[in-house]
C-alpha cells in the first residue's frame, strides 16, 4: 500500500484506513481483531473511529486491541470531538467543554496518552469558531492531540476556522473527512478545492458507497448486509435508486473487464482522485476486507475516466 501525507503535513498514512463505525456492536472484538491485523498487513496504519460509533463500543473495542495487536505507535488514531453524554443520548457540542470532555472519555475507552487526528464533526450553531479553535489549540499546545481535522464543514466554514486558527498562532487543520464515492461525489464542487488550497489532506468516508458498489445489492438485499440491518438499513437505503444502479452496473463492467471485482475497482477510483490522501473502508468480515483492500491499485486512466463520466 502507497503512502502519503495528509495534507501539507508531516502525518504519513496508508491510502486505505480503516473504519470501525460497526466495532463494538455488529462486530466482535474477534473480528475487529482480524479486520485490524488485515490492514497492517497491507502496510496501512490509519484507524478512523468515533465516540458516536456503538455510543462509545467502537472506541472500546479499538482500545482492547491496541498493545495486542499493534503498538500503539505504529498506528495513526483518528476520532473525532464533541460527543459527550445527554438525557437522550449523545449530544454534540464544538465549545470548549464538550471538546475537552470528549476527548478525554475517548481517551480512556482508546487506552491512549494522545490522539493523532482528532476531527471536529461538524460547526456548532452555539460555540463561536474562536472557542473551538481555543479548545483545539490547548489540546495540541498539551501534546493530547497531535493534529486536528474537520468533518461534516461547509468549505466555507472549514476556511473560515482555518483563518481563526492561523490568527491566533495556532496550529492549522490538517485534514478534512467527507463522503466520497463514485455514487457521492458532492465533495469534488468546493471541498476538494478548498483543501487544495489550504493545504488539508482529504480522507474520503464510505467510498464504496455504503456498500452498494461491491454489488452485493444488485440482485437483492442479503440478510446479513448493513441494508437488512436495524441500525444501518437507513444509512445504506439513499442509495438503492436507479441512478445508483446504472453506476454499479457499470463498475460490474469494469471489473469483468479488468479482472478485478467491483469492490476495488470502486475503492481504487477514489484512492486515485485528487486531492484524496486515504480512503477509509469499512468491512463485515476480515476476508471481505483483504480481498478489497489488497486488489486496491491504480486504474487505467480510460477506464477511470469513464466511471467518472457515468457517475457524473
Amino acid at each position: 500500500m502507497r503512502e502519503r501525507t495528509v495534507g501539507a503535513s508531516g502525518l504519513v498514512v496508508g491510502a486505505v484506513g480503516l473504519g470501525t463505525l460497526t466495532w463494538g456492536r455488529d462486530t466482535d472484538v474477534k473480528e475487529a481483531k482480524g479486520q485490524l491485523e488485515t490492514i497492517l498487513d497491507s502496510g496501512g496504519n490509519l484507524i478512523d473511529t468515533s465516540p458516536a460509533f456503538g455510543q462509545g463500543a467502537a472506541e472500546s473495542c479499538v482500545g482492547e486491541l491496541l498493545d495486542v495487536v499493534v503498538d500503539r505507535e505504529s498506528v495513526v488514531l483518528c476520532t473525532r470531538a464533541g460527543f459527550v453524554p445527554g438525557p437522550t443520548g449523545l449530544r454534540f457540542g464544538a465549545g470548549r467543554g464538550p471538546i475537552l470532555d470528549s476527548v478525554r472519555a475517548s481517551l480512556e475507552r482508546l487506552g491512549t496518552s494522545y490522539i493523532d487526528l482528532l476531527l471536529v464533526a461538524c460547526p456548532d450553531p452555539l460555540a463561536p469558531d474562536e472557542e473551538t479553535a481555543s479548545a483545539l489549540g490547548w489540546l495540541i499546545d498539551r501534546g493530547i492531540v497531535r493534529y486536528i481535522g474537520v468533518q461534516e464543514y461547509s468549505s466555507w466554514r472549514a476556511a473560515i476556522l482555518a483563518e481563526r486558527l492561523r490568527a491566533a498562532g495556532l496550529p492549522l487543520i490538517t485534514a478534512v473527512e467527507r463522503e466520497y464515492s463514485l455514487v457521492c461525489r458532492d465533495v469534488e464542487a468546493e471541498i476538494v478545492p478548498m483543501a487544495s488550497h489550504t493545504g488539508m489532506g482529504l480522507l474520503a468516508s464510505s467510498p464504496l458507497g455504503r456498500g452498494v458498489l461491491t454489488g452485493k445489492y444488485r440482485h437483492s438485499i442479503p440478510p446479513t448486509s448493513r441494508a437488512a440491518s436495524e441500525h444501518l438499513a437507513a444509512f445504506v437505503e439513499p442509495y438503492l435508486n436507479e441512478r445508483a444502479r446504472r453506476i454499479v452496473e457499470a463498475v460490474a463492467k469494469a471489473a469483468d473487464g479488468l479482472g478485478r471485482t467491483p469492490a476495488d475497482v470502486a475503492l481504487s477510483w477514489v484512492v486515485g482522485r485528487p486531492g484524496v490522501t486515504a480512503a477509509i473502508v469499512g468491512a463485515r468480515t476480515a476476508a471481505q476486507l483483504q480481498a478489497t483492500v489488497s486488489r486496491c491499485k491504480p486504474l487505467p486512466e480510460l477506464v477511470s475516466e469513464a466511471l467518472a463520466d457515468i457517475s457524473n
